[in-house]
């Protein structure tokens, strides 16, 4: 079907669903430098997104202004929250505004109407060149506002503003939002996690889905907003910036309470920034520092939440299939992930590891699975016996049973529980955050609770680091659903702790569900 001239260049249209489409044209206008004027402001251009926002139907309004504007009329929008390295006492507020505004800060207090810590915030100033014919230059302004010394367990509410735009004020006070801090000692909690999102109807109802769940932390694993849509991490690629405005209003209602810890995937590698491409993401998020060089490395780092270990992984550096940050940390961040793996296992407080990264160590989707995160991950995770790995890449929803050794150590059937300390590792691939579909290989059936299909071998492969497919007959594949969905995380604690994992539907249904239990 032949794209129309609506103003949208068709390499990029192509890659577009309608609500997308709809959504680029509605910016267009808001987006371009030449068109942001004085009329324009008191027109409420300037207004991001209206400030409070819900949804993904908003407008993002963002340029540079030729002339000095009030700052009232500039709206925050797109806040999002992440943890610092200690989830009972830091949290780290993020926002963006459309164009340099003076004295941005967050107000935080133990009542909406009792605001009275103000702490100033860091402004990140990102410029993306333009291409001629393709897009216009854009200017973007990420806000950072980092709060230490909270008291565990505690909720705290805040605002954001800048001179002209107080949020205590009764103008503002809508604005106003919430989070809570981790407790100072293990309890039960619910955290959620899906990959590639990206902007649009399915990717704005998962967040519906998601919030329902009332998580403590969502882990989103990689390939976030789709800005950059081929995914090779080359200027070649097809890139808007301005999606990542869109993305952050339709997840605001979500990530201002819910922390929202992002890990890159290959569609996050934005070779207009820096030489691994990674600058986008050091400007729009501030995620722990670790330890592990986090101003190279935005995509890995670790936090502990009661009484499960979290750790986030860059799989680009690993990846055969994707090659274009292969080994760009010098194995740096492999003998990192050994260290904070055996850190956390000698932590008698935390009885449960998880990782979450965006290649699939197991999956039998468009991708398959990968060689090099096998190569290099798989014999450090069952060194340190972690206990659930999280990928995203393939965009549905595929759950192994327990792998030892690259084989089936027990069968994990829906609604079975699992030792990793015997059994192996259970690998959950939950890439139907939103974005397109993908399905599995040709004859193989779904397999999911209430529509179970006779367990079989899959033909399926994996990438080689000469990029050749290997092909592989395999038997770990349990759980197979092809529709938009999300995994949701009960944490236990107590005599008997454990993790029970489900998988939800957009529609809320139950797709599949077990537990993890160490020791028993």
């Amino acid at each position: 079907m032949e794209t129309p001239d609506v103003g949208i260049p068709e390499r990029l249209a192509r890659r577009m669903s309608m609500a997308e489409q709809y959504e680029y044209l509605r910016t267009k206008l808001t987006r371009r430098r030449t068109l942001v004027t004085a009329g324009a402001v008191a027109g409420g251009l300037l207004t991001g997104c209206s400030g409070s926002g819900s949804g993904a139907g908003g407008t993002a309004a963002v340029a540079s202004a030729p002339e000095k504007v009030h700052g009232s009329v500039v709206h925050p929008f797109g806040r999002h929250l992440a943890f610092g390295a200690d989830p009972r006492t830091q949290m780290r507020i993020s926002w963006q505004v459309p164009l340099t505004v003076r004295k941005p800060y967050a107000r935080i207090g133990p009542r909406p109407d009792q605001l009275d810590r103000r702490i100033e915030a860091e402004v990140r100033h990102l410029h993306t060149p333009g291409l001629t014919g393709v897009r216009a230059a854009l200017d973007q302004y990420y806000l950072h506002a980092a709060l230490d010394g909270l008291r565990p367990g505690t909720t705290y509410y805040y605002g954001v503003g800048h001179e002209g735009f107080d949020p205590a004020s009764s103008a503002n006070r809508r604005t106003i939002t919430s989070f809570d801090t981790a407790p100072a000692s293990p309890r039960k909690f619910v955290f959620t996690a899906f990959g590639d999102q990206g902007v649009g109807r399915a990717a704005a109802a998962n967040d519906d889905v998601l919030l329902r769940r009332k998580p403590a932390f969502h882990l989103h694993a990689g390939d976030i907003c789709y800005a950059d849509g081929n995914g090779r991490g080359a200027k070649t690629d097809g890139y808007d910036p301005a999606f990542w405005d869109l993305f952050l209003k339709q997840n605001e209602p979500v990530a201002r309470s819910v922390p929202w810890m992002v890990t890159t995937g290959n569609h996050d590698m934005e070779a207009w920034y820096s030489p691994d491409g990674y600058g986008g993401q050091l400007a729009r998020f501030s995620l722990p520092d670790s330890g592990f060089d986090p101003r190279a490395t935005p995509g890995a780092y670790a936090f502990t939440y009661g009484n499960v270990g979290v750790v986030a992984l860059d799989a680009n550096d690993v990846s055969y299939e994707i090659p274009a940050n292969l080994g760009y940390t010098g194995s740096r961040q492999t003998a990192w992930l050994d260290r904070k793996l055996g850190e956390l296992r000698a932590d008698k407080a935390v009885d449960f590891v998880v990782v979450f990264f965006h290649h699939c160590a197991y999956s039998t989707s468009t991708h398959a699975s990968d060689g090099g995160v096998r190569a290099e991950w798989l014999p450090v995770f069952t060194r340190h016996q972690v206990d659930l790995v999280i990928n995203g890449h393939n965009h549905v929803y595929e759950r192994t049973d327990a792998i030892r050794d690259g084989r089936v150590g027990r069968a994990v059937t829906i609604g079975a529980a699992t030792d990793p300390t015997r059994d192996g590792i259970v690998y959950v691939t939950a890439g139907g955050g939103g974005r397109d579909l993908y399905g599995f290989p040709p004859g193989v059936k779904e397999s999911y609770e209430g529509h179970v299909t006779r367990a079989e071998a899959v033909d399926t492969f994996r990438w080689t680091r000469s990029k050749d497919p290997d092909k592989e007959s395999v038997e770990w594949s349990r759980v197979r659903y092809r529709g938009f969905s999300l995994l949701s995380v009960e944490a236990e604690s107590g005599a008997t702790p454990r993790l029970r994992v489900s998988a939800l539907a957009q529609s809320g249904e139950r797709i599949d569900h077990f537990e993890v239990r160490r020791g028993g």
